[in-house]
């Protein structure tokens, strides 16, 4: 039998938000205990990671990377974008959202996401703004 949700994460700005926790009580919660976790985010200026939890330099040097990887629309070397009225960091979100993953899929075995010791489920904010993301689940 299916399970389907949706999670909600209200992030700060940019960065990454992990939302981990929530993932494997709701997994926990459904009673099923093997299947395929699929998670999909439904915007088009954020991503979807898994990445080491442990150490938050990890977030921050990932943030900073995507930064220099891709500017602002400020920036000279983004003196070619032509989508700006939305903000210098739109166009640049779209472009790193573009590049990361939006969909995961994640074996469950015993009521848990098979995820390994370090490993956490994160929102990768691209925005400068807050924004409130919705991610939506579909366990089987």
């Amino acid at each position: 039998m299916a399970a389907q949700t949706e999670f909600v994460i209200q992030s700060r700005g940019a960065g990454l938000y992990e939302f981990t926790r929530d993932v494997v009580d709701w997994v926990c919660a459904t009673g099923q205990a093997e299947g395929l976790l699929t998670l999909f985010l439904r915007h088009t200026s954020c991503s979807l990671l898994i990445q080491e939890n442990a150490d938050p330099e990890v977030r921050d040097d990932l943030n900073a990377f995507f930064h220099r990887l891709v500017p602002p629309a400020t920036d000279p070397a983004m003196s070619y974008l032509r989508h700006t009225y939305e903000g210098p960091d739109d166009m640049p979100a779209h472009i790193k959202s573009a590049l990361l993953p939006v969909s995961l899929t994640i074996p469950v075995v015993d009521a848990t996401p098979t995820l390994g010791t370090w490993q956490g489920i994160f929102l990768f904010e691209h925005r400068a703004a807050p924004h409130r993301r919705r991610v939506a689940a579909h366990f089987a």
